[in-house]
């Protein structure tokens, strides 16, 4: 295992930058995601440190734009270059509310976005064992429940891995069938759950969370994992993968819930809401899936296809 420890460059970096305080403001997001967006933020300003701007209140326009061809000039791919910029976007928005520069270098900030590709829809079939699941992970019961609310609420909500695994239990309050979910940015939406998803979390935090609980355990966290600690996204990753015939990411099943809705009709803005899409745009690329989906069907039952 390496120990070493970072650089006093990289620590000087982070202490100038304010880096530590950003990244604690991110009060929604997942440890994980905390460590990509620290290490991606501390590259950029090591990289600025570098290259003629010192501190934040130094960096201009020219400098960002700078740094990502940079990236690209170093063969970064495209959709990795994409997340730095949003990295850089964010954090240069957190310095400007807080005073800590004036003007946001970031603004209209573009990169070069990732290559669409399409992605993975699960089948009817493929869905129904991931919810029926139970019969092949020998789960203990209190988990079983806590399973089976956490794979209602990812296809029925279309909820990102992330939204879910923050859930509180004051977001469960309001109107009966739906949640508050906390996406990115800290963009608070009110979506609709399913009648099988309302009565599964409220048999997991009736009858199976008080089994996981410990002296350890968050008091509001909906989601524990078998520790009493609140849920991460390797943990959902992990239950899933027990509960499928084939690997199954988290995200697929978001996909799935949007897809089907427009199959079913759903106007594409409802979708945007329901997903927490800033951009129309992010929310097409289901048309496209359902668009295929129609030709598969075509093809393997029309008998002019």
């Amino acid at each position: 295992m390496n120990t070493a420890q970072p650089g006093l460059g990289y620590r000087r970096t982070v202490a100038e930058w304010q880096i530590d305080s950003w990244i604690v403001s991110l009060t929604r997001a997942a440890d994980s995601t905390c460590a990509v967006y620290r290490r991606d933020a501390a590259a950029c300003f090591g990289w600025l440190e570098q290259n003629g701007a010192g501190s934040p209140e130094e960096v201009t326009r020219r400098h960002l734009r700078r740094y990502l061809a940079h990236l690209d000039t170093a063969g970064y791919a495209r959709r990795t270059t994409a997340r730095k910029a949003s990295v850089l976007r964010r954090y240069f928005d957190w310095a400007r509310r807080t005073g800590l520069i004036d003007t946001d270098p970031s603004a209209s900030l573009s990169a070069p976005r990732g290559a669409a590709t399409l992605p993975r829809v699960l089948s009817a079939d493929e869905i129904d064992t991931v919810l029926s699941g139970a019969a092949r992970t020998g789960n203990p019961p209190m988990v079983e429940l806590r399973d089976r609310a956490i794979v209602e609420l990812l296809y029925g909500s279309g909820l990102r891995v992330a939204e879910l695994c923050g859930l509180q239990r004051s977001d469960l309050a309001g109107a009966s069938g739906t949640i508050t979910v906390w996406g990115k940015g800290d963009k608070q939406r009110r979506v609709p759950i399913s009648e099988a998803a309302e009565r599964a979390v409220s048999e997991w935090i009736r009858e199976g969370r008080p089994e996981l609980v410990t002296a350890d355990s968050p008091d509001e966290a909906i989601f524990l994992n078998r520790r009493g600690h609140q849920i991460t996204p390797r943990d959902v990753r992990r239950l899933l993968d027990r509960r499928s015939v084939n690997p199954t990411h988290p995200h697929a099943l978001r996909h799935t819930f949007a897809t089907h809705l427009l199959d079913g009709g759903a106007d594409l803005r409802v979708v945007q809401e329901l997903l927490g899409h800033a951009e129309l745009t992010t929310t097409q690329i289901y048309t496209r899936v359902s668009r295929e989906r129609l030709r598969d069907v075509h093809r393997s039952t029309h008998p002019r296809a």
